[in-house]
């Protein structure tokens, strides 16, 4: 009797092929936005977001701060796109194209559920509360976000590559198992975006104590706002920081979140982001 063999595929198998279909495939070079969210949505610290929103999710998103399937979400992660970009490459549902990063990496492929005209003054005043565009993420929405999103599924080819501070750059399963070879049951997670000063140290390790915790140090790298001091800096200010904590308590891992400045909402979606790693 014939018994056929399944031949398992390796996932070196899968990127190859992955690559061989892009080639073929239209492409959009991403924004510096947009290759945060996607490396955060290929690394599953957006979960449950497995692709940039589709129209259903964006809507639900924007009024209940939840997905379409009722899972908590504050933050609408779109890809935007302009009307002549779409039609002069025929985009529409079920297409796929290929995302690359600036220097032509191909970092995911997409399949198109949907494309739509965006709402921005909509868009603006639920998810900041307001039109003004003083404001960095309504000026961000009105000045550089193109006129239409596009919906989809993606599938991983690789994550963005970072040439700076690489051994301080962790996905959430990464930085799990750093904890758990450590020894680390529970876990307080610090969000800044800007050098710590002493209070910052103090409200930090004192919330670590007072839940017999350790403390992740996790400070944004991506996008933040328009005058603020540079990621490098930053980083050189937690590194040194990190000496005025006891020994073996407190770990500093980047986060490459392009932030939104949504106040509430930022917050909460902050709180989901943590919880992730």
């Amino acid at each position: 009797m014939n018994k056929k063999i399944k031949k398992s595929i390796s996932y070196d198998e899968i990127i190859k092929v992955l690559q061989e279909e892009a080639v073929s495939l239209k492409n959009i070079v991403l924004s510096n936005r947009q290759v945060c969210d996607i490396e955060l949505i290929l690394n599953k610290a957006f979960n449950p977001l497995d692709g940039f929103m589709n129209k259903n999710d964006y809507e639900n998103v924007l009024k209940n701060m939840r997905l379409a399937n009722n899972s908590l979400w504050p933050i609408p992660i779109t890809l935007d796109a302009s009307y002549s970009f779409i039609k002069d490459n025929n985009l529409k549902a079920n297409k796929k194209i290929a995302l690359r990063d600036k220097e032509g990496f191909l970092i995911a492929i997409m399949t198109i559920k949907d494309i739509w005209k965006i709402d921005k003054e909509k868009e603006a005043n639920y998810v900041y509360g307001t039109t003004n565009k003083s404001h960095p993420g309504v000026n961000y929405l009105f000045n550089k976000t193109q006129d239409y999103y596009i919906g989809g599924r993606l599938k991983k080819v690789q994550l963005p590559h970072h040439y700076d501070y690489q051994l301080l750059r962790h996905t959430p399963e990464e930085l799990k198992e750093q904890f758990k070879k450590s020894g680390w049951k529970k876990v307080i997670a610090f969000q800044t975006r800007n050098p710590m000063h002493r209070a910052h140290k103090e409200i930090s390790f004192r919330a670590a104590i007072e839940n017999g915790a350790n403390l992740l140090i996790h400070p944004v790298v991506g996008m933040t706002k328009p005058g603020d001091v540079d990621h490098f800096t930053r980083v050189r200010c937690y590194q040194k920081i990190l000496k005025y904590f006891p020994e073996g308590t407190t770990s500093l891992s980047l986060l490459p979140l392009s932030m939104r400045m949504a106040g509430p909402r930022e917050a909460l979606w902050h709180a989901i982001i943590r919880k992730n790693y």
